[in-house]
C-alpha cells in the first residue's frame, strides 16, 4: 500500500462529513460573524470547501511562497455554491495527491517567504497538519457557527445534540 492511500482513503470519509455540515449553511446569515475580526459565516463555509484542494496543489511543487494570510476567502454568493466548491476542490486534491509517490510524500518541501525559508517539513507531514487538521479545525469552527445561528449541527465524530448515528 502506497503511503499516499491512506491520505485519500481519510480525505474521502472526511469529505462526507465536511459536506454534511456545509448542507447546513443558511443563506439567510452567509454574513453573519461572531465577532467583529472572525470570518463570516459565508467567508469560513468557502475556506472549508476550498482547503483541500488549495493545499495538496500547493504542495506537490519543490516550495511554494507563503500566501498572503490577510486575504480571505470571499463567501458564497448563495449557500448552494458551497457543494460544487467543495466536488471541485475534492477533485482537485484526488488528482494532486495521486501524483505523490512515498519518496514524494516524505521529502521535504519548503515554504518561502521571499528568499527566505519559513519551514522545510516532510510533504506528508505539512499534508496532515494542514490539509487534514486545519480542515478538521475550520469544519469544527463552522459547526460552532451553525450552533450559535440556532441550525441543526449533524453528528460529526460521534451524536450532536441534534442527530445520533448509533441511536
Amino acid at each position: 500500500m502506497a503511503l499516499i492511500d491512506a491520505f485519500l482513503e481519510e480525505l474521502e470519509e472526511e469529505a462526507a462529513t465536511t459536506r454534511r455540515v456545509l448542507e447546513r449553511v443558511p443563506d439567510a446569515h452567509l454574513d453573519w460573524r461572531p465577532h467583529p475580526t472572525a470570518r463570516s459565516l459565508g467567508q469560513l463555509a468557502q475556506h472549508v470547501a476550498v482547503v483541500p484542494g488549495a493545499v495538496a496543489e500547493f504542495v506537490t511543487t519543490e516550495s511554494a511562497q507563503a500566501p498572503d494570510f490577510s486575504n480571505v476567502d470571499p463567501g458564497p454568493r448563495s449557500a448552494s455554491e458551497l457543494g460544487p466548491t467543495l466536488d471541485d476542490s475534492l477533485n482537485r486534491a484526488r488528482k494532486a495527491l495521486r501524483s505523490l509517490d512515498d519518496a514524494a510524500l516524505l521529502g521535504t518541501w519548503r515554504l518561502l517567504k521571499g528568499d527566505r525559508e519559513v519551514m522545510a517539513l516532510p510533504r506528508a507531514k505539512f499534508l496532515r497538519s494542514v490539509m487534514l487538521n486545519h480542515w478538521y479545525h475550520h469544519r469544527g469552527q463552522l459547526s460552532v457557527y451553525l450552533r450559535a445561528l440556532g441550525q441543526r449541527v449533524p453528528a460529526i465524530y460521534g451524536a450532536s445534540a441534534d442527530e445520533n448515528p448509533f441511536g
